[in-house]
């Protein structure tokens, strides 16, 4: 397991570097530092606020969630996930949503299985809006071109309708799952008892199981379209991040094509790389404002300050909750590796 880590540290390592050799190849890096040099830092502190209400709706959506497993204030979902996201921002592979199953577990005492199964809805849920930020602006792709960068190398309608596929598909197997619970658990121990060695059934079927009851609240349709459209709100309020540290910069463009942006450099991050996504944010960020006629060097001091607007507050939010009630490790994370085997 920890050749495992190393092997996907360092690949993740060599995708960063290679996407931020692709986004700054071109580009007079004296030009960029003169353009972070001369910006209004100011117009970063309401980004910043606006950013933390958008954590603070997460918070709630996630409380929403869990809800049939156990009623938890959203005031106390807040702290565990900007931890979550302080892990993700310093571990590779996303970490942090393991980090804050385990910190829920330990605080509140819900199963990591059932947890786990409720981070990986706001994942499919997130999937589907950035995508749905990209397809509300597929006339706007149009003004991709070869000589905009990476982005305009890719053909982003493609990478759009598959990734569609592939999410409102795993979207609508969790929602099938949620609401026809008696088969699907028929259908998983049928899998179990067919497809894996009798000595790992027991073990799989039970954590399978508590999977399957973090979607609970997923059962009604109205209550699926709730969390739907706090998904929405959440990435309207990132992308309003996005506006305000805009105006501390020497461009503009419109309020649809920085949700295009927030769309592309998200979904990128789904790519394996170094923590905190360097290279796989910034490249396709650098590659789109180019691509909307801001200049390269401006487009990349943008892009570089408002990744650390992003990365720095929440993760020392995060860490400055975690360090306040940190993990217990020993028997109890011992334990929460064994309810979680296939994600530590």
């Amino acid at each position: 397991m920890s050749f495992l880590k190393r092997w996907q540290f360092w690949l993740g390592l060599v995708i960063s570097l290679v996407f931020l050799t692709l986004a700054l190849r071109n580009l007079h890096l004296p030009l960029v530092w003169e353009a972070m040099k001369d910006a209004q830092y100011v117009w970063i502190l309401p980004g910043v606020a606006v950013y933390f209400l958008g954590v603070w709706v997460r918070a709630w959506r996630w409380h929403y969630l869990l809800r049939p497993l156990k009623p938890i204030p959203t005031r106390v979902m807040f702290p565990i996930v900007a931890i979550g996201y302080m892990g993700n921002n310093i571990y590779p592979a996303r970490a942090g949503e393991v980090l804050r199953a385990a910190v829920l577990k330990q605080r509140e005492g819900v199963s990591i299985s059932a947890s786990l199964a409720t981070i990986i809805v706001e994942r499919i849920y997130d999937g589907v809006v950035m995508l749905a930020f990209v397809f509300l602006n597929l006339g706007e792709l149009a003004r991709l071109t070869h000589g905009s960068g990476v982005v305009g190398n890719l053909s982003i309608r493609d990478v759009a309708l598959w990734g569609t596929a592939i999410f409102v598909g795993a979207l609508l197997a969790f929602l099938l799952a949620a609401m026809f619970p008696r088969p699907a658990e028929r259908l998983i121990t049928w899998l179990v008892q067919h497809l894996l060695p009798a000595r790992l059934r027991e073990r799989v079927l039970d954590l399978a199981l508590r999977f399957l009851s973090g979607l609970e609240a997923l059962r009604s349709p109205l209550e699926a379209l709730m969390i739907f459209v706090t998904t929405v709100i959440i990435w309207l309020l990132e992308t309003g991040k996005y506006w305000f540290v805009m105006h501390a910069f020497s461009f503009e463009v419109s309020f649809f094509a920085l949700m295009l942006m927030n769309g592309i450099v998200n979904l990128a991050t789904t790519l394996p790389s170094a923590p905190g996504y360097v290279g796989t944010f910034d490249a396709p960020g650098i590659a789109l404002l180019i691509a909307y006629g801001v200049p390269g060097e401006v487009a990349a001091g943008y892009t570089l300050v408002l990744h650390a607007a992003l990365w720095l507050p929440i993760t020392a939010l995060g860490f400055y909750y975690y360090l306040r009630q940190p993990l217990r490790w020993g028997k109890e994370v011992e334990q929460m590796r064994r309810e979680a085997p296939t994600v530590t």
